[in-house]
């Protein structure tokens, strides 16, 4: 078969090359020479090896490997040969990257020419990684314990490093340009014997297991080894690195979770078999197979299969051979579900590579013998597809190219005779893939409601305002002027907007069922402008159409939450991506409870490379804008009152800082490394403190986040990374990153605003202090306003140390001594002047929180108290950062009587309710004059006895 015409230049271009470089290659042989020129046509990532490495080639020519199908069981030989003189980790990252490229190289050249099946790739695609993570973490082990000793257990037996590879490593079906998800655990806790000083076990082992990352994932220039992924590790990111075999027991048993299961269903030890990675299964087996039947599975699959679909529509991934509908991971999912629902009885599905399951599935009756080789046909197809597209460029991709040259070579190497014939042949295969899908998890639609042909007609036919009119006044619709003018000014722009036949099927079906619903509602006019606003937005992109016109349930969601908030409409409006939120109302009207917000998170990051930071940050800016909707959608229900809404603002902002300080984190030191005392410790100095709303946890939906940042740094410390830097420029670096990560702009906005200014010395002072000259600041140059500040400051984020620290300056500062009369003046005269900046109510009008008697009084009464009788009674009024704890503290401690913090209470309570209320429609915090009275006269005459 004759290399395309559009590869011919190119290969002839790089067969060039390597004659200018080495000439003696031009008495290859025809069929040598012919191979090379094919391979060089097919793979820039050949190419660039045998230029990068001209003495590759001769070395592959010579050993007869590319004529070889089982070369894997020599790897851990040649491997170690190759390691027999590395002295040092960089000629350590130099070896492996060298050896790696070359049997990388093997593996393209046979596949990509037709010389063998994807499942010899597999084997060897695997077999090359444990070669390489297996001997890298040996090798790093030694050199390890030569300088700190070796991790003991308490009888003194060494401990090792054991090695979870996850998903298709784990699976033995790794591709071509795969990432690794890794596990560290190591069996028990201990100590190192033999170094200089005692290091606790999981110390060494966190250690070991940064340097093992350091050596596989860090890009040199020759290359990577793998991108590594630890975020499967109990925690995730906020995890330590490497756990005791008790801890992973303990985390599993308590706080594992479904997506969990799945994981580990392909969970396989690194290296030969031990008794230690036999009892690690043991371990593990419980959690991931139950003792039943386990058809809960299928709920778990079903949210996943969802997660799959707002994925596709969030990236718009059209041509997905991976996550489209009847791609690789449905079939994964298939395979998964059924072994999960019955290996906890049936042992034999317990296996891990995916042609062995499906092998087990169809002997237990799970499904029959042709729909298993349907599928086992169907998978061997993709992932060869996928191979091939990675082997281009070794490159991580599943989409199918949209570039002429390279769909050349995918044909080429796929044997099919033109693009439209490989196409079909992917469409039946992915066609049948979903159908067993379907099968196995079931097909949830809602077949369309029975319309009145009025509202047909309303939308098809074309009819002038007057004639819109009369059929809304017939359908008892209010308002029917204003529908009909945002109706025809819709039904024009819809004409001129390149919709396509799916997006304008989608329409037709949609806007009646859509008329009908809005002219239920008590204002159909605005909010008809709203939705068509909505509309607008996702003209283009006929997937949310589709979605909103087969999901009656959804549509009829839309339409209740804007007409109870303008904030539901505005967000919707700007970021489509929420609607798929509308399809399961049972998560939408009901919140993600409190603790699982951080856990949530991390599975929500798991589906973005690590190393992508825009898709991280787009994607923690999607996971909020998910939340918020669910907690505006109980709110509007009724479901949540006031405080509970806040408690979920909260707890969300305080998941979202955690993981953004985690990946602020990874990417700060990757490239510095760490400063000293983390080295030593372990533990990040590093502590995020909340002071206003979030700190008095209070949260509403557009509060932004005033933040003061703290270290542990010690003076004169530099970072043990390839750019050193001392301790204190490591901090300030990462305060900066942090900063970076809330305030970009990406296609959803920033994440949260945030507000600096409370920090020592404001805006002239550093961004992040140490924790000394934090406690000297607020002891000996803090204002009065500063120490009101201090009363709702709370930590967020740190090491137990530093927070401990935290909390002992706070107690102290709050607790101080002072003199009354002096106290009252500086309070009075900070009042007066936010009121004389920020009060903006006009006449007969009250502003919820400036005018007198509003919040910012309230705020400063719970403050006031707590300078003034801190110092009598400094452990019940320096406990809380929240008003109406203070104020029952106030009333244990005799500072207050019950009937005065009762009305502060019930003054704030309703203050709060009212403003929350207006800020979900979206209305200004000003309202007449004549509302809370009988509050505000109770605020008012507390202020007037403790403050005049």
């Amino acid at each position: 078969m004759t290399l395309p015409a559009p590869l011919l230049p190119l290969a002839e271009r790089h067969w060039q090359r390597l004659l200018d470089q080495q000439p003696e290659r031009a008495n290859l042989t025809e069929p040598v020479r012919g191979a090379l020129l094919t391979l060089l046509g097919l793979s820039d990532f050949v190419a660039d090896a045998l230029h990068r490495e001209p003495a590759l080639l001769e070395t592959l020519l010579q050993s007869g490997e590319l004529e070889q199908a089982e070369r894997w069981p020599r790897y851990p030989t040649q491997l170690a040969e190759a390691l027999g003189d590395v002295q040092d980790e960089e000629s350590l990252k130099r070896a492996l990257r060298r050896f790696r490229r070359h049997h990388m190289v093997v593996i393209a050249w046979r596949e990509l020419l037709g010389l063998a099946r994807v499942e010899e790739s597999f084997i060897h695609l695997t077999q090359l990684a444990d070669a390489l993570i297996g001997q890298t973490r040996d090798w790093l082990y030694h050199l390890q314990c030569r300088e700190l000793g070796t991790p003991l257990d308490g009888e003194g037996n060494p401990q090792p490093l054991l090695i979870l590879g996850m998903g298709k490593l784990g699976g033995g079906e790794l591709n071509f340009s795969s990432d690794i998800d890794l596990i560290f655990t190591f069996p028990e806790n201990g100590y190192t014997h033999g170094g200089r000083r005692e290091l606790a076990n999981q110390q060494f082992f966190i250690k070991l297991g940064q340097r093992i990352i350091n050596a596989l994932h860090q890009s040199t220039v020759d290359g990577q080894v793998f991108r590594v992924d630890m975020r499967l590790r109990p925690f995730g990111d906020a995890g330590p690195l490497a756990i005791s075999f008790a801890a992973m027991e303990d985390y599993y048993q308590h706080h594992g979770r479904n997506w969990e299961r799945y994981a580990m269903v392909k969970a396989r030890v690194i290296g030969a078999e031990c008794h230690y990675s036999r009892e690690l299964g043991e371990l593990l087996r419980p959690f991931v197979f139950r003792r039943y039947i386990d058809f809960g599975v299928i709920d778990g699959l079903r949210q996943m299969k969802a997660m799959i679909a707002a994925e596709v529509r969030r990236k718009g991934l059209e041509g997905n051979i991976k996550l489209g509908a009847g791609g690789i991971r449905e079939v994964e999912f298939i395979v998964q579900a059924l072994q999960l629902i019955r290996g906890g009885r049936e042992p034999a599905l317990r296996v891990r590579h995916l042609p062995d399951a499906l092998s087990a599935i169809a002997a237990c009756g799970a499904l029959t013998g042709e729909e298993s080789e349907r599928l086992l046909g169907a998978y061997r197809f993709l992932r060869r597809v996928e191979n091939l597209l990675q082997e281009i460029g070794d490159q991580q991709t599943q989409t199918l190219p949209s570039e002429e040259r390279d769909r050349a070579r995918l044909v080429y190497a796929m044997g099919q005779p033109d693009w439209a014939s490989l196409m079909t042949h992917l469409d039946e295969q992915m066609a049948a893939v979903h159908a067993e899908f379907v099968k196995v998890v079931g097909e949830e639609k809602e077949a369309p409601s029975h319309l009145e042909q009025a509202w047909v007609d309303l939308w098809r036919t074309t009819l002038d305002r007057d004639e819109i009119i009369a059929l809304l006044a017939e359908q008892g619709a209010g308002d029917g002027e204003a529908i009909a003018t945002h109706l025809l000014h819709f039904k024009e722009e819809a004409s001129r907007r390149p919709i396509g036949p799916q997006g304008r099927a989608a329409l037709d079906w949609l806007m009646p069922e859509l008329l009908r619903l809005v002219a239920k509602q008590t204002q159909p006019g605005p909010l008809f402008d709203r939705l068509c606003q909505l509309l607008t937005r996702i003209f283009t992109r006929s997937a949310y159409l589709q979605l909103l016109a087969e999901n009656p349930g959804a549509l009829g969601q839309l339409v209740r939450l804007c007409a109870a908030s303008h904030l539901v409409s505005d967000q919707l409006s700007r970021y489509p991506i929420l609607l798929d939120e509308l399809l399961d109302p049972q998560h939408l009207y009901h919140p993600t409870p409190l603790d699982h917000y951080k856990p949530q998170l991390r599975q929500f990051l798991l589906r973005i490379p690590e190393e992508d930071v825009e898709q991280q940050m787009e994607a923690l800016r999607q996971f909020k804008q998910v939340q918020l909707l669910r907690i505006v959608a109980a709110d509007i229900a009724g479901a949540l009152p006031l405080m509970k809404v806040s408690d979920h603002l909260t707890w969300l902002a305080e998941a979202i800082i955690e993981e953004v300080v985690n990946q602020a984190w990874s990417q700060i030191t990757e490239r510095y490394g760490v400063p000293p005392e983390v080295a030593e410790s372990g533990e990040r100095g590093f502590a995020v403190i909340a002071y206003g709303k979030l700190g008095g946890i209070e949260l509403g939906y557009g509060s932004d986040l005033d933040l003061v940042f703290l270290h542990t740094g010690e003076p004169g410390g530099y970072t043990n990374g390839a750019k050193s830097i001392d301790s204190r420029q490591f901090y300030i670096r990462l305060a900066q990153r942090v900063l970076h990560l809330f305030s970009t702009r990406t296609p959803s906005g920033i994440l949260y605003e945030i507000d600096m200014r409370l920090r020592p010395s404001g805006d002239a002072g550093l961004l992040v202090s140490s924790l000394d000259a934090f406690e000297h600041y607020q002891q000996h140059d803090a204002w009065t306003w500063e120490h009101q500040a201090l009363v709702r400051a709370r930590p967020v984020y740190g090491n137990e140390r530093l927070l401990a620290g935290f909390a002992r300056v706070r107690r102290a500062v709050l607790s101080r001594e002072r003199e009354r009369a002096t106290l009252i003046k500086e309070v009075r005269e900070m009042r007066a002047k936010m009121r004389d900046h920020l009060l903006k109510a006009g006449t007969g009008e009250f502003d919820l929180k400036q005018s007198p008697g509003g919040m910012v009084d309230i705020e400063f009464i719970a403050q006031f108290l707590v300078l003034a009788h801190a110092a009598e009674f400094p452990e019940p009024l320096t406990r809380w950062s929240d008003n109406v704890r203070i104020f029952d503290e106030c009333v244990m401690t005799g500072v207050l009587t019950l009937e005065e913090a009762e009305g502060l209470k019930h003054a704030y309570l309703e203050i709060r309710n009212l403003g929350h209320r207006l800020n979900l429609s979206e209305i200004s915090r000003r309202v007449s004059d004549d509302q809370l009275m009988a509050e505000r006269r109770h605020v008012l005459a507390l202020w007037q006895r403790l403050l005049e």
